[in-house]
């Protein structure tokens, strides 16, 4: 794959220049189709995507998830949290599996899921996120054959807006990564992101959960009026840690593709890599020598 293009398993779930309404019936009806091989009524794994006005863009992560390789037993819920768009239309009409969270914002949508969940092993997923064919298994193996492991999280890349170069991108990727192995010494928490996450589920509830003192919102723009620093994924990050160890899954056909949306909340792609190479070069010496903390 060139280094500057999206990899070729995500072209099939872009539906470019569609919205769910401009689906065919072929195109709906193969959806479903993909989509029943999670109803199993004793799963081993359970998939919980939080959802908040994603008509346009839940049934894209569906389709990657629905190529999933993976045999073991599944289940697939989305917590629906309050939307006012057509995300339940779209859900009712792909047959998903679905529980509405009124309480608004992430956090109360994740501990539902975690409520509801039937799986011995819990992945989160955001629904602007594309999940490669052996996403499912490779997140789940380490926990597998370890029983010191309790929780996993992923690599990532972010895809371009329409129009934009993946170049700049791929370059902060790069300092990511840096930043990822650094942190993983003494902030290793912050490095749990809800997207490509995922742990045993009786130990996320018996530890805390997502419980955490504010709750935000979606995209949690840096900047905005209603930012919030601490953040459910990296509470279950420092929860987990207390029974167990957390795994880097590394492999790169785990790696998912997220939206790049939550950078342009923040006033653009480069106004949003300089305040965090800022933010994070303060902090290195913190994040490799300093006290265990549960700073965000």
């Amino acid at each position: 794959m060139p280094i500057l293009s999206l990899p070729k398993w995500i072209c099939l779930h872009l539906y470019e220049n569609k919205n769910f309404s401009d689906l065919s019936d072929y195109e709906i009806n193969d959806l479903k189709n993909r989509l029943s091989k999670f109803k199993s009524e004793d799963p081993e794994v359970s998939i919980m995507i939080p959802a908040w006005n994603e008509g346009n863009n839940i049934y894209r992560t569906l389709s990657s998830l629905a190529n999933s390789k993976t045999k073991l037993k599944t289940e697939l819920v989305v917590i629906n949290n309050n939307s006012t768009d057509h995300t339940q239309k779209v859900l009712d009409t792909l047959g998903v599996k679905n529980y509405l969270q009124p309480m608004q914002g992430t956090p109360y949508a994740r501990a539902l899921g975690l409520e509801m969940a039937r799986g011995k092993y819990h992945l989160c997923a955001d629904s602007d996120t594309f999940y490669p064919p052996d996403w499912i298994d490779l997140m789940i193996a380490p926990m597998k054959k370890s029983k010191e492991i309790v929780g996993v999280y992923g690599r990532y890349s972010f895809i371009p807006p329409e129009g934009e170069s993946l170049l700049f991108l791929k370059f902060y990727e790069k300092i990511t990564g840096i930043l990822i192995r650094l942190r993983k010494y003494k902030r290793e928490y912050i490095n749990v992101l809800g997207f490509n996450m995922g742990f045993i589920t009786e130990i996320g509830r018996a530890t805390g959960g997502f419980e955490v003192k504010e709750v935000r919102k979606f995209d949690n723009a840096i900047g905005s009026e209603y930012f919030v620093e601490e953040a459910e994924d990296g509470r279950m990050a420092l929860n987990l840690k207390k029974k167990g160890k957390l795994k880097l899954v590394t492999a790169p056909l785990a790696r998912v593709y997220t939206s790049s949306r939550r950078l342009t909340a923040e006033g653009g792609i480069l106004k949003s890599f300089t305040y965090r190479l800022k933010l994070h070069s303060k902090r290195i010496m913190e994040y490799v020598a300093g006290e265990n903390s549960d700073k965000f």
